[in-house]
């Protein structure tokens, strides 16, 4: 075990996560659904039987911290790869010292941290050296796996989804650097559970962000003669600013927008303030969401009220004069305009089974009476020959038909009866019976009756 000596300045230079990281599972603190009595990670790592995996979670979950205690109780030999710092010539040199190893019996575990930065070609180097067992690959990333590992890696490991840890899991991990050898015991640090609790919700489930802030509380505490004094003002000033989990290009970025945008279609607006609220606080573009209002605004409100579209646009012509952060309140206001808006999905299911029928069905030509005959010779092909103005109508409606002959009887548009939509159906039910009866007079003659005006 490494020994202290009076010029020994590690736990000035060494930072408090690393100086207390559990070195059993006993000392690990969090994620029971994996290492709890009985469970199955627990038991593969005890019993020494670990095949290749992949641990994914949020910063400060124990990733790391589970690979050192896999390195001090397996019998393999342990390599700790860094993704960051080795590329190809790294790891062809490290496959074939591992290759070396598994003709002469010895096992190699492979830990790679963030394995997520290395490209395809880099994790394609790994793929035949796990095939054939020269190693156990232990990745860690804090991205989506599925998105961010090669397919034909990610099939031969198994992927442990480890959890942000609790308020009560960071408060016990706070106590225990408080009274750890490599800690704080020979300090006598003075902290109120209230302050030791305001740490670990500051945190945010991040275990070395908690450790980071204590730490920084205690450097900055009041020296006295019973020992040193974390203050209220001193710790203030440590989690002033909560730093969110958020990359605008990672799988959190489409986990916020997916919340806000199904907040807002379950007309929920406090939930809708709140994850927007989150993307801003964690630095997204205000344009990225004012964009994706208005996609909402037509995709799922529609013509149920069609202003939902105008304040859209609006709030985002108003983040693009302003900026953060006045702007907030501009996306507020259309974020619950439109959570309370009436709901309608038919523009979008409109437009889908349209572009499902373009791609599947035969592309028929234009009708010649919906041609222009700009040419002579477009007028001797009978270009634009039958065509009906419907402003010279009384009813402002022909009976004219507008699409290809093939679907002359499909309808995409089927509005619904919510908000202003309601009116429109009821619009669209009367052009459409207006219609159906002038083909039925046409078929079997002209009959008197009494004049039907849709477009009213």
């Amino acid at each position: 075990m490494e020994q202290l000596s009076l010029f020994d300045n590690r736990k000035q230079t060494v930072p408090l996560a690393s100086r207390i990281r559990p070195a059993s599972l006993e000392e690990f603190v969090g994620q029971e659904h994996l290492l709890g009595p009985g469970k199955m990670l627990r038991q593969l790592i005890e019993r020494d039987q670990i095949s290749s995996m992949i641990f994914w979670g949020p910063p400060g979950v124990g990733k790391t911290t589970l690979a050192s205690i896999i390195a001090g109780r397996t019998r393999a030999e342990f390599i700790n790869f860094s993704a960051v710092t080795s590329g190809i010539k790294e790891i062809r040199e490290v496959m074939a010292q591992a290759e070396m190893s598994r003709k002469m019996g010895q096992r190699t575990v492979l830990f790679v941290d963030e394995i997520h930065r290395f490209n395809k070609a880099q994790q394609d180097a790994f793929l035949p050296y796990v095939e054939k067992g020269s190693i156990i690959l232990i990745g860690a990333t804090t991205e989506n796996p599925s998105f961010e590992v090669n397919a034909a890696l990610l099939s031969r490991c198994r992927v442990f989804v480890l959890k942000a840890l609790e308020e009560k899991d960071l408060m016990r991990l706070l106590r225990q650097a408080l009274s750890h050898p490599m800690g704080f015991a020979d300090q006598k640090v003075q902290i109120t559970e209230d302050q030791i609790r305001a740490i670990a919700a500051f945190a945010n489930g991040d275990a070395r962000t908690a450790l980071n802030t204590l730490e920084m509380a205690v450097l900055n505490g009041e020296i006295t003669p019973g020992g040193m004094v974390v203050t209220d003002d001193g710790l203030a000033q440590c989690i002033s600013r909560k730093s969110l989990l958020y990359d605008k290009t990672g799988e959190e970025h489409y986990n916020l927008i997916s919340a806000l945008h199904k907040s807002m279609r379950n007309s929920d607006p406090d939930a809708a303030i709140y994850w927007m609220c989150r993307m801003l606080e964690g630095g997204e573009n205000p344009l990225y969401i004012a964009r994706r209002l208005i996609r909402f605004a037509s995709e799922d409100v529609g013509m149920a009220d069609s202003h939902a579209l105008q304040v859209a646009v609006a709030a985002y012509q108003a983040c693009h004069y302003l900026g953060m952060p006045e702007c907030d309140v501009h996306l507020t206001h259309a974020v619950t305009y439109l959570s309370m808006a009436p709901k309608s999905n038919a523009l979008y299911t409109a437009v889908e089974a349209c572009k499902r029928d373009i791609r599947n069905r035969q592309a028929e030509p234009v009708p010649l009476w919906l041609r222009n005959a700009p040419t002579g010779l477009m007028k001797e092909l009978k270009y634009g020959e039958g065509y009906e103005y419907a402003h010279d109508t009384e009813e402002k409606l022909t009976h004219m038909q507008c699409m290809p002959e093939g679907l002359k009887d499909r309808h995409y548009y089927h509005p619904g009866e919510q908000g202003e939509e309601a009116s429109v159906r009821r619009r669209l039910r009367k052009i459409q019976e207006w219609k159906s009866k002038e083909r039925e007079e046409e078929s079997y003659g002209t009959e008197d009756g009494e004049t039907l005006h849709p477009a009213e």
